[in-house]
């Protein structure tokens, strides 16, 4: 079931690549159905909170109706930043998979390890390394792309 919503996830990574932004995405899955995708669009919207999990966090909230997404899946394709990690704290998010490592600013097992976090109120069950080959020879394509235009 990971690789089969990792496998969405990789959709909304690859409509990110086609709009020129970091190839991320992300989907919320409550009760086996998907209520909520995103892909990053901070340059696009000119919005530094538009990571693919905080847009995806967005409409599955709207549509459940509620900010606690307490019996919620987040499938992302590259490892929470510090600013989604918070979000999902707040959002209750019972369970995160995720496929590739962000060695540079993870903030789920690479630094700080927030899921796990002592001090906050709540804490939430992590997968890692579902389908992480293909997530990671998408975000080397976009910067391998990148710098040949610089």
């Amino acid at each position: 079931m990971d690789r089969e919503f990792m496998a969405k996830a990789l959709v909304q990574a690859r409509h990110a690549l086609a709009l020129d932004e970091v190839p991320i995405g992300a989907v919320v899955v409550v009760d086996g159905k998907i209520v909520g995708r995103g892909c990053n669009r901070s340059v696009s919207r000119s919005d530094p909170t538009a990571h693919a999990e905080i847009l995806a966090l967005r409409q599955a909230a709207r549509r459940m109706g509620n900010y606690r997404l307490t019996s919620a899946t987040l499938y992302c394709t590259l490892e929470p930043c510090s600013m989604c990690a918070g979000a999902l704290i707040w959002a209750r998010l019972a369970r995160l998979v995720y496929a590739a490592k962000d060695p540079k600013a993870g903030a789920i097992d690479s630094h700080l390890r927030l899921a796990q976090a002592e001090f906050s109120n709540h804490r939430f069950e992590v997968v890692s390394g579902v389908m992480e080959e293909e997530a990671a020879m998408l975000l080397r394509q976009f910067f391998r792309a990148r710098r040949r235009r610089a």
